[in-house]
């Protein structure tokens, strides 16, 4: 989504194009999501001139989110009391998070810094850095009373009693220290443990503010980014700032499959501009070639995470059951339950390959019943499968969305469910199978989940209250597609496959077992 909330700097050349000397192509200096309270004045260019007094030369994208964040009130508080910033790993976060602690040290006159990531080794490799920098300018290191080597308690302290401290997060990791700022690395791991034990410190500081950096998220672990995040969107949604946090994330917005072919309002995931929109350090310390290298190595799930900033998102607790009431979905547990033949079976896998699920639908009196048959981790097992429930069941079909990540398995499905040849010597005859496959196009998708949520909300739906089939609803969200909708498979943050199989194998019961027809719409299937 590109929701950049200020104006782009006139100053700044234009994203992705060349340097007015001719210079390489730049990746965009101001991100495209972005939202802040306003301020009266910033402390931002401070910090950025003191960086380059050590020797840390900044990038224009990380002084904007220094200008941004260290926006001033007109009393000289902290417009924000929180920042976040979003972007793909390489970029040079880790400047913006030296200049801010330089600026907190030597000028800013905050008693206590406090600097945390997820893992020791992180930490301690900030702690050298930033060392590295002050040890190199004689006006910074003379006013240095210690540096700390101790293991766990590595620290900078000056002769005015200012500290630097680094520290790895855990549940206490925090407890018992007064920050006046708070810088949180590697926010992409950050639970409610950690920030149960950090964020009290500041609550008897006059003028605190807490910093979050990192890239992408990465389900469940991700819980305050996620949290931030929604915090923002729904700021920017409404057109009102976030009284007390900025945020800032570069990060593409990849096409999904239902895009028309001639679709502008998305990046294709194998372009430059989509590097450019979510890479501000491209032309400085990263390269299109470098970038084309990854794309060509990493899974195409892994790319869009690591390089164009798509991450999933836990949902919030109370979040949970958003699209079909827990209520309303226990309601309709039936232990005693069974599908009658003809069943439909339906198969369904995850973007990233991760897992699969297996879902068989059946008639149950006036209801149908949906059940998991198969929810288990990758894919290599589910062609024997699926011939395993054919020889067993002889079902009526077979479902799979052909724009879905299942849609790859269509071939090798095929192939498996053929009947042993005996009497085709001429082979002239089309190779017949166990059952039929139904290739599911968009419409079809559509259609199947409408169907799937007027039968729960009529009480036509039973099923044997399975886990896995209620973790996926209980996380469920919809994607919107035009007037109509579909589940989405992005940001939930959990496995919902073995919800999108029981919704299309409770269509399969009776879709068209025929040839598929052509697909007459021009949706472009991005994965």
């Amino acid at each position: 989504m590109t929701l950049l909330s200020s104006e782009r700097s006139a100053e700044q050349p234009p994203a992705g194009q060349p340097t007015a000397d001719g210079g390489p192509l730049l990746g965009w200096q101001e991100p495209p999501i972005q939202t802040a309270p306003p301020s009266a004045s910033s402390a931002g260019q401070e910090a950025v001139d003191l960086a380059a007094k050590a020797g840390l030369k900044l990038d224009p994208w990380q002084q904007h989110v220094l200008r941004v964040g260290m926006g001033e009130k007109p009393d000289g508080s902290w417009a924000s009391f929180e920042v976040a910033v979003n972007v793909p790993r390489q970029n040079g976060k880790g400047g913006i998070i030296e200049a801010r602690e330089l600026w907190g040290l030597f000028i800013g006159g905050e008693q206590l810094i406090l600097h945390s990531a997820h893992e020791f080794k992180t930490a301690k490799a900030a702690f050298k850095r930033i060392e590295r920098l002050i040890r190199g300018c004689p006006d910074l290191h003379k006013r240095v009373k210690a540096y700390r080597y101790t293991v766990g308690e590595e620290s900078i302290e000056l002769h005015s009693g200012q500290v630097l401290r680094f520290i790895a997060r855990s549940k206490g990791s925090g407890r018992g220290f007064t920050g006046d700022c708070n810088i949180l690395d590697e926010d992409m791991i950050l639970g409610d443990d950690a920030m149960d034990a950090l964020l009290p410190t500041m609550a008897a500081v006059a003028n605190p503010q807490i910093w979050y950096l990192g890239s992408a998220g990465i389900g469940t672990l991700s819980v305050q980014l996620a949290r931030l995040r929604r915090r923002a969107l729904a700021a920017i949604e409404a057109g009102v700032p976030d009284p007390s946090l900025a945020y800032m994330e570069w990060s593409a917005d990849l096409h999904v499959k239902e895009c028309p072919r001639d679709c502008t309002a998305h990046d294709d995931p194998a372009s430059d501009e989509a590097v450019l929109k979510a890479n501000p350090a491209v032309g400085y310390r990263l390269t299109l070639e470098k970038v084309a290298k990854e794309r060509a190595t990493l899974s195409p799930a892994g790319y869009a995470r690591e390089r164009l900033g798509q991450g999933e998102y836990p949902a919030e607790e109370g979040d949970a059951w958003a699209v079909i009431g827990k209520d309303a979905w226990e309601a309709l547990a039936g232990v005693d339950s069974a599908p009658a033949d003809p069943v439909a079976f339906a198969i369904d896998v995850t973007p990233e390959r991760s897992h699969a699920s297996i879902c068989v639908a059946g008639q149950s009196g006036n209801a149908v019943h949906v059940e998991v048959v198969d929810n288990r981790p990758g894919t290599d097992w589910v062609v024997d499968r699926v011939r395993a429930l054919a020889e067993k069941w002889r079902p009526r079909c077979f479902v799979v969305d052909t724009g879905s990540p299942a849609g790859s398995l269509i071939r090798d499905i095929k192939k498996r469910l053929q009947v042993d040849p005996e009497d085709d010597a001429d082979g002239d005859e089309e190779p017949q199978l166990l059952a039929p496959v139904v290739e599911m196009k968009t419409r079809d998708v559509v259609q199947a989940v409408g169907q799937f949520y007027d039968a729960v909300a009529a009480s036509r739906i039973v099923h044997l209250d399975q886990a896995p089939l209620s973790t996926a609803l209980a996380g469920a969200r919809k994607r919107d597609l035009g007037d109509a909708w579909a589940w989405a498979r992005r940001g939930v943050g959990v496995d919902i496959t073995p919800l999108v199989a029981a919704t299309n194998a409770r269509w399969g019961l009776s879709a068209d077992v025929e040839e598929p027809e052509e697909e007459v719409e021009p949706w472009a299937e991005f994965g």
